[in-house]
């Protein structure tokens, strides 16, 4: 029986996992710590919570001593850190705020393990996997070969560089203090309970309220497209399989433009309308209730600052020694997606609120339509 702490649990990423490893392995303890930040939605777990199937604390990975108690008292010797500050676009508008969660807090939460779980805790099995991000290697030229565990951290933005910083306290704890760590580096993920902020449920909420679809640039920046069902498979392997001290990355090998997935999202929406009237009643803003392609609401928007061209990770180690591939076609996960977001009105109802709007009119002032 394993018990774990889930940090950011309530989050996308972390959302996920949580019902994946109750799926999988109904037998061990789950402990969530979230701060509830305007990202993190209680909903999205409350399911588990009311089955009894995991414990909620709402907290924050920065205070040391809270962390470091509830490891104690609940005897916890796994973390899994998804707790992050994880947008781009707002890690320009605020550098700090990435700095104070990814950085010190991921400090002040393997302090916390240090402290609750002593110089026994390698011994014991304890293990700290920190979930981190293949932006911290940069930009790819196209043609260029894709990320290997190996390849020189190269961060371009404020979020990319406090994500690379947080990989680096984790393996020095490993080292100096002689922490048992893994870290996972993945690609850019989609599926269900991801906030509206991200381009894919951004895109597919903005179709059916008939805002504009904003694009940056001319749209053709290449990302490594990862369901992040997949995402969860490869984790638990990692928790499961992999030795202490390993980096795993872990893609989807399935490489495409921006403004090529958004065409299919728009597509797949429009076809669920022609197949689905009452879908018009429902959403009558939206494009194809108007007798509207979807794909009539893109605009291409100034580029953000520094925007890296192109991403795509190397998972052959992860293949090769821990058995994982990506099982997810990327036309079939988009169905999904898509399908997700239809049928959880009252989800992202919820979490689409002032907050989000508010920050969609900073973002792109000169869309038509906001």
């Amino acid at each position: 029986m394993r018990r774990l702490l889930v940090t950011g649990g309530a989050g996308f990423i972390g959302a996920n996992f949580c019902h994946h490893w109750c799926a999988a392995h109904p037998e061990d303890r789950i402990v969530v710590l979230d701060a509830l930040t305007y990202a993190g939605n209680l909903a999205s777990i409350a399911p588990l919570i009311e089955a009894g199937k995991l414990r909620f604390v709402r907290g924050d990975i920065g205070e040391r001593a809270q962390v470091a108690t509830l490891l104690a008292e609940e005897s916890l010797g796994t973390i899994v850190n998804f707790a992050a500050e994880s947008h781009v676009d707002r890690s320009l508008e605020d550098p700090a705020q990435f700095l104070r969660t990814n950085v010190l807090g991921t400090q002040a939460l393997l302090d916390a393990a240090r402290t609750a779980w002593g110089a026994e805790a390698h011994r014991r099995g304890c293990r700290f996997h920190h979930v981190s991000t293949d932006e911290v290697y940069g930009s790819l030229a196209p043609g260029a070969a894709a990320f290997t565990e190996s390849t020189p951290y190269a961060p371009n933005s404020p979020y990319a560089a406090s994500k690379a910083a947080a990989d680096h306290l984790v393996r020095a704890w490993a080292h100096s203090f002689g922490l048992s760590v893994t870290i996972s580096n993945c690609s850019n993920n989609y599926g269900p309970f991801q906030f509206p902020e991200k381009l894919l449920p951004l895109c597919i909420l903005n179709i059916l309220e008939g805002r504009p679809l904003p694009i940056y640039g001319d749209g053709l920046q290449v990302r490594d497209w990862l369901h992040v069902s997949d995402h969860c498979r490869a984790l638990e392997l990692i928790l499961t399989r992999s030795a202490p001290g390993e980096t795993w990355n872990i893609g989807g090998s399935t490489q495409e433009p921006n403004l090529a997935v958004v065409g299919t999202v728009c597509d797949l929406v429009d076809h669920a309308f022609a197949a689905e009237p009452a879908l018009a009643a429902r959403f009558p803003r939206s494009a194809p209730a108007q007798g509207r392609s979807a794909r009539s609401l893109i605009e291409h928007v100034r580029d953000r600052p520094g925007h890296d061209r192109r991403y795509a990770v190397d998972s052959g180690k992860i293949a090769r020694l821990l058995g994982f591939r990506a099982a997810t076609p990327l036309q079939a996960g988009l169905g999904a997606t898509v399908r997700w977001y239809l049928d959880n009105e009252a989800w992202w109802r919820a979490v689409a609120s002032g907050e989000y709007r508010q920050w969609y009119a900073r973002q792109y002032p000169g869309t038509r339509g906001t």
